[in-house]
């Protein structure tokens, strides 16, 4: 089993506001004639890349819950303008939406063992239900 990323999608309302803001910004790297990549830019390089590629996803927090999963396709290091390493999370640009999960807020990002990530939702009806209430269902066992 792959070794998977999980990190906070600071700013962001939901999934599909998130789905919303990755697909605007491959569009205007498309129009600009970039490669149409979705990548997140991070600090830290990973010390366990062969762990998590090929096979991890990185773990989308959402207003305190684990909501989304996107598969890594790559890690790559690299150096900003003023040389300071970077890591860059080369992702799918496709979510899938798991069943929601509360976690505390954390800086950075964490690795998340295949074992407790939270499973993909199977159900369409529990992706529509506001935060709150699957916080609410997550408290009580329900989820």
């Amino acid at each position: 089993m792959a070794l998977n990323l999980i990190k906070l999608c600071v700013g962001c309302d939901g999934i599909d506001d998130l789905s919303h803001w990755i697909a605007a910004t491959l569009a205007e790297k498309k129009r600009r004639g970039l490669d149409p990549l979705h990548i997140h830019r991070t600090r830290m390089m990973p010390k366990r890349v062969d762990e998590i590629v090929p096979g991890g996803s990185l773990y989308w927090v959402i207003k305190g819950q684990i909501r989304a999963r996107e598969a890594i396709l790559e890690l790559r290091a690299v150096k900003d303008a003023a040389g300071v390493p970077h890591c860059d999370i080369v992702l799918s640009g496709e979510l899938v939406e798991v069943e929601a999960r509360p976690y505390r807020p954390f800086q950075g990002w964490r690795y998340l063992d295949a074992e407790v990530a939270p499973r993909d939702l199977r159900s369409e009806a529990v992706a529509d239900l506001p935060v709150e209430f699957l916080r609410e269902l997550a408290g009580l066992g329900l989820l």
